[in-house]
């Protein structure tokens, strides 16, 4: 009987569920939080675009002498990869509505990505010790100067991140936190990718 009525049913008699759908433009569009944060993405990625092609062009010249890899930023690596894997579990927690987890993800990753902070500044300190210093070679400059554009583009995630454990913290449903947990979900996969693209600059340099 459900198979007949599909196949006589006349969809311009339909009850105008699926017109009311077409004529409300909020459902062709994604959240003004979602679209502020891929266009600034997508801004960011040219940056480093530019960057890393001027790094590797720059690496032909004969007076680019390339800096040491301490093995902190290793370390450093696998913080950032554990605080990217906290979050997805914080995100993947607040689609069930289970707030413990979501919490104990958050707060993972928020120390997770401190002490990646906490580690390049110590990275910055032994290379300044050992003579590395920004103008004394142009190998040295650009990796000062990615390292500090990828950390700020890191404390800026942290204060995303300080909003939305504040609100956590003051009682905020599951639901109301779910959006602000998936954009600072995707914005640490994204640095993440960003760092991996510079460090492995960094050890072919």
């Amino acid at each position: 009987m459900g198979l007949f009525h599909e196949i006589v049913k006349k969809p311009w008699l339909d009850d105008g569920d699926d017109i009311d759908a077409i004529n409300n433009p909020a459902a062709f569009f994604l959240p003004v939080s979602k679209v502020g944060l891929r266009v600034f993405l997508v801004v960011v990625s040219v940056i480093f675009t530019l960057l890393n092609i001027a790094y590797v062009d720059r690496m032909t010249f004969g007076s680019w002498r390339a800096m040491p890899e301490p093995w902190v930023l290793w370390l450093n690596s696998v913080l950032l990869i554990g605080s990217s894997l906290a979050f997805q579990w914080a995100r993947a927690s607040a689609k069930r509505d289970n707030l413990d987890a979501m919490r104990d993800g958050l707060h993972i990753g928020g120390v997770l990505t401190v002490g990646f902070l906490a580690g390049q500044l110590f990275v910055w300190r032994q290379l300044v010790d050992l003579g590395y210093y920004a103008d004394a070679n142009t190998a040295n400059a650009f990796f000062y100067l990615l390292t500090a554009l990828h950390g700020a583009h890191m404390l800026g995630g942290l204060v995303a991140w300080w909003r939305c454990v504040s609100s956590m913290w003051q009682g905020s449903p599951v639901s109301d936190l779910r959006l602000r947990v998936e954009l600072c979900t995707t914005y640490w996969h994204y640095l993440l990718l960003i760092w991996l693209v510079v460090f492995g600059l960094l050890l072919i340099s």
